[in-house]
C-alpha cells in the first residue's frame, strides 16, 4: 500500500498574483482558494458549532460549585459566543488557517462534573487559566512543537482517522440515529428501540443523503445547501407537528428535538450578558491543598494539549495545508494562540477555548485560510446579540455535516502502511479508542503507549524519539490519576 501522504497545497509552485491585499494577507490564491468558497466555509463552521453557544451554557449552570453556587445560563451563553468569535478570528489572522475555536466540551464537562464538586468556579476557572498558561509557555519555548514533531506519521494519520470516526459518531448520537440502550450489551442500538422511528432522526437522514449527493457530484456549497434545506424543513415540519422538546419538565419525549427546537422565537435579539469576565480565583490551592490542585491542571493540561494537537493535525491534513510530517504553516503561533484561547476562556468563565473538530465541515465546503476564521468569528460575535436566532438550527440537522466530514477525513486511512503488525495495533487503538470512549485524549493516549510498548519490544526502540517515550510515560499517568488523587486525597 502506498505511504505518499495526502496531497497537499505546494505554496511553493508558481502560483496566480494575488489579487489584492487581502488575498496576499491569508494567501487565498495561493492555497487555490477563493474569497467565495472562503466565506461559505466559514459559516458552514459557524451552523455547524452554533450548538455551542446552547449547549456550554447546558453543562457549566448545571455545576453546583463547593459553596453551593453555580453559573447563569444566559451570562454563560453570552461569553461563550464571546471569547469564540475573538479566539476565532485572532486565530484565523494569527495564523491565516480555518481552524474555528469555541469552548472545549471535554473540558467544559471535566469542570462541571469534577471539579467544581471541590472548588468554586471562579477557582475551577482560575485552574483553567494556570492550564493555558503552562500550554502558552510549552509552545514558546518550543517543547509543544518538539513534541508534535516527535510523534511519527503514521499515528498523526491515525489521529486524523479518529478524529474522523469521532465527529461521525458524535453526529449519529445528535441526531438519534444511534442511542444508548441501557443494557449492558449491547450498549448502543439503532435509534428508539431498534427503529429510526422519530422525526428528528428522519430529517438527519434526509439532510445527509441530500448533502452526500450534493458532496458527491461536487456542487459548491453543498454542505451549507443540505444544512439549510434541512433546517427550513425541520421549521415547517415543526410548526405542522409541534414535536416539542426531547427533554421536558414532564418527563422525556423521546420523538423530540435534542437540544433545540427549530422554530422562529419570540424575540430575534438579546443584550448580552458579559458580568462573569474576569471572575477568576487562584484559591484553589488554599482550599484543597497545592497536590490535588496540580493533579486538577495536570489533567486539563494533558486533555488541552492533546485534543487540540489532535484536531490540529486532523483539520490540517483535510485542508490540504500539512506536508509529509504532518506539519503544518505557522505551527508554532497556531500552538501558542490555542493557549491563548485556554486563557481566554478562563478568564471570560467559558471554559477553555479550543481548536473545535466542527472546523472540518467548513474545510469540506472549501475553506482553506484564515479568511474562514474571521467569517466564523464574525458570526459568533453577532450571535451574541441573536442567541435565539442561533437555537433555531436544530443538532439533528448539524450532525449530517458531522457526518459527512468524518467520512472524509477517513479517506486519509490510505496512506497508512500497515504491513507492520507494530504500526498497525497502535493505528487501531488511536483510532477506536477516539470514538469509543468519547475523547480525542484518550485515542492519542492509547496510540501513543502501544506504539512505544509494541515498537521498542519488536526490535524498533532506536527509532523512537526520546520524548515519545516520555509523553507515554505521561499518559500513564493521565489513564491512572483517579486512584492517584485517591492517594493524594488519603
Amino acid at each position: 500500500m502506498s505511504t505518499t501522504p495526502s496531497p497537499v497545497v505546494d505554496t511553493t509552485a508558481e502560483s496566480p498574483e494575488p489579487r489584492n491585499g487581502v488575498d496576499r494577507f491569508f494567501e487565498i490564491t495561493r492555497r487555490r482558494s477563493t474569497v467565495g468558497a472562503e466565506v461559505r466555509g466559514g459559516v458552514v463552521t459557524f451552523v455547524t458549532m452554533a450548538y455551542i453557544v446552547i449547549l456550554n451554557p447546558i453543562i457549566l449552570s448545571g455545576g453546583i460549585d463547593v459553596d453551593g453556587n453555580s453559573l447563569g445560563f444566559t451570562q454563560v451563553a453570552a461569553v461563550t459566543a464571546l471569547t469564540a468569535g475573538v479566539m476565532t478570528v485572532l486565530f484565523g489572522l494569527v495564523t491565516r488557517l480555518p481552524f474555528a475555536f469555541a469552548a472545549g466540551l471535554g473540558i467544559n464537562s471535566f469542570l462541571a462534573v469534577s471539579v467544581v464538586g471541590q472548588v468554586t468556579w471562579p477557582e475551577a476557572m482560575g485552574l483553567v487559566v494556570i492550564n493555558g498558561l503552562l500550554i502558552v509557555l510549552l509552545a514558546a519555548t518550543g517543547l509543544r512543537r518538539m513534541i508534535f514533531d516527535a510523534v511519527p506519521v503514521q499515528l498523526k494519520l491515525a489521529i486524523t482517522v479518529g478524529i474522523g470516526l469521532f465527529i461521525a459518531f458524535i453526529g449519529f448520537v445528535d441526531a438519534g440515529f444511534v442511542t444508548t440502550t441501557g443494557a449492558s450489551s449491547p450498549p448502543i442500538g439503532l435509534g428508539v428501540d431498534g427503529s429510526v422511528a422519530t422525526v428528528p432522526t428522519l430529517i438527519f437522514v434526509f439532510t445527509l443523503l441530500l448533502t452526500g449527493v450534493l458532496v458527491a457530484r461536487k456542487v459548491k456549497g453543498g454542505i451549507l445547501i443540505g444544512l439549510v434545506t434541512g433546517t427550513v424543513l425541520a421549521v415547517v415540519v415543526e410548526a405542522i407537528w409541534d414535536i416539542g422538546p426531547k427533554f421536558t419538565d414532564d418527563g422525556v419525549n423521546p420523538g423530540g428535538w435534542g437540544l433545540s427546537v427549530p422554530e422562529l422565537p419570540a424575540s430575534l435579539v438579546s443584550i448580552p450578558d458579559l458580568s462573569l469576565i474576569g471572575q477568576v480565583s487562584f484559591g484553589s490551592f488554599e482550599r484543597i491543598g497545592v497536590l490535588a490542585a496540580l493533579m486538577l491542571v495536570f489533567t486539563l493540561v494533558f486533555t488541552n494539549f492533546f485534543d487540540a494537537m489532535g484536531t490540529m493535525t486532523g483539520l490540517s491534513k483535510e485542508a490540504g495545508v500539512a506536508d509529509a510530517k504532518g506539519d503544518f504553516p505557522r505551527l508554532k503561533s497556531a500552538l501558542i494562540v490555542e493557549g491563548v484561547g485556554a486563557v481566554a476562556g478562563g478568564y471570560a468563565s467559558a471554559s477553555s477555548n479550543t481548536v473545535f473538530i466542527e472546523s472540518g465541515a467548513g474545510i469540506g465546503e472549501g475553506a482553506r485560510t484564515g479568511l474562514a476564521n474571521v467569517v466564523t468569528g464574525g458570526l459568533f460575535l453577532v450571535a451574541m446579540f441573536f442567541t435565539p436566532l442561533v437555537s433555531i438550527v436544530p443538532t439533528e440537522v448539524a450532525a449530517a455535516a458531522l457526518v459527512i466530514v468524518g467520512a472524509l477525513m477517513m479517506a486519509q486511512i490510505r496512506y497508512i502502511d500497515f504491513s507492520e503488525f507494530s504500526v498497525l495495533l497502535p493505528v487501531f487503538l488511536a483510532v477506536t479508542v477516539m470514538p469509543l470512549t468519547y475523547s480525542i485524549a484518550n485515542g492519542i493516549g492509547a496510540g501513543f503507549i502501544s506504539w512505544v510498548i509494541v515498537r521498542a519490544l519488536s526490535g524498533k526502540a532506536k527509532e523512537i524519539s526520546p520524548l515519545l517515550w516520555i509523553v507515554a510515560a505521561g499518559f500513564v499517568l493521565y489513564f491512572a490519576r483517579g486512584p492517584l488523587e485517591v492517594l493524594l486525597a488519603a
